[in-house]
């Protein structure tokens, strides 16, 4: 059984957080003028809902531009590429919920429709 509480540490890059059977939370910070994901970025078998907690940047979603900042919510649909950009000055830290699990407790992205 999954522990059902975590404490949240914002370190750097992307880690998954907690997962169970239909749903994964991972943090992710992204350092100014980096990004994450690209043309080719797309969670096959998973919606993704990304909030973003701190800092400011940009989400592109299927080739179109979003700006974004601390307290936006994105939904990024299966199948969607997708790039998250920092532009601002300091980390943009993001927690990032997947319907079904997208990655596994390493953070390599699961198989299309395996959990």
């Amino acid at each position: 059984m999954t522990v059902p509480i975590k404490h949240l540490r914002f370190g750097k890059g992307f880690s998954v957080a907690l997962s169970s059977a239909r749903g994964q939370a991972a943090t992710m910070v992204i350092a100014p003028g980096d990004c994450e994901g690209g043309p080719d970025n797309r969670h096959r078998g998973a919606d993704q809902w990304l909030y973003v907690l701190s800092g400011s940047g940009v989400a592109i979603l299927g080739g179109r531009r979003h700006r974004i900042k601390g307290g936006s919510l994105v939904l990024i649909e299966k199948g969607t590429t997708h790039e998250i950009r920092n532009t601002g000055r300091t980390p943009l830290k993001t927690l990032n919920v997947y319907v079904p699990p997208a990655y596994t407790a390493d953070g390599d992205e699961l198989p299309r429709g395996r959990s």
